[in-house]
């Protein structure tokens, strides 16, 4: 695997990914939809606070590296953005869903245990159980044209280890002190409401995203409206 993202462009490809299997009818995404995306407060680790010029900036090098394309719809005069990172005829990734959810969730929040990404790829594909999640990150690792992802060795004091995606370089080494002193764990009751509240803001504020792509194609006039409205 030659693929190497920088932190900007991990984000990026994560975002058009997510957008494309949770809201085909709105991608491919404008700049605007995409930085939008991209800064999302919720489901997004760390969260981010990019510009357009530096989305557009990000873009272009992914389009250069064939990773990422342009195109203008009929009639229209938004340039909008799609990526081409895997599943497509032009590249030769090809992930099934469930290890397509895994790789864009690993994209958007970095390393989480089996139990984090069952969660958060609840709205990009189906795990049964947790058997289902660690068997799609066991062939992640063992594929022959992978490894794609990592398993992190587990901290002291955690029940489960994390992985990580390798398109950014290799797992780094961890060493941990005996010393080294951990915030308390949530209990299962704190962490699954947690998780639902999560869930639920992610839900809003792709709600919230939608309308705006929707008030974005009515044109300036129709959100001028709006807001006086």
């Amino acid at each position: 695997m030659d693929i190497e993202l920088t932190l900007y462009e991990a984000r990026v490809i994560g975002a058009l990914i997510e957008k494309e299997i949770t809201t085909p009818d709105q991608y491919p995404l404008s700049l605007n939809a995409l930085t939008n995306a991209c800064n999302q407060k919720s489901n997004r680790e760390p969260v981010l606070d990019l510009d357009e010029a530096t989305v557009q900036e990000t873009l272009d090098a992914l389009v250069k590296r064939s990773l990422a394309s342009d195109q203008s719809g009929f009639g229209s005069r938004t340039t909008k953005y799609k990526h081409r990172f895997c599943n497509t005829e032009f590249g030769i990734l090809k992930f099934s869903e469930q290890e397509l959810g895994i790789i864009c969730a690993l994209l958007l929040r970095g390393p989480q245990t089996p139990g984090e990404l069952r969660t958060h790829t609840n709205r990009l594909c189906k795990f049964g159980d947790m058997q289902e999640v660690e068997s799609a990150l066991d062939r992640l690792m063992e594929r022959s044209d992978g490894p794609f992802v990592a398993k992190l060795p587990r901290e002291p004091g955690k029940r489960e280890s994390r992985y990580m995606h390798l398109f950014s370089g290799d797992a780094p080494a961890m060493e941990f002190s005996g010393s080294t002193h951990h915030a308390a764990e949530l209990t299962d009751v704190e962490r699954e409401r947690l998780d639902m509240l999560e869930l639920r803001v992610n839900e809003l504020e792709q709600e919230i995203v939608q309308l705006k792509l929707i008030l974005e194609q009515l044109g300036p006039k129709s959100t001028t409206g709006y807001m006086e409205a």
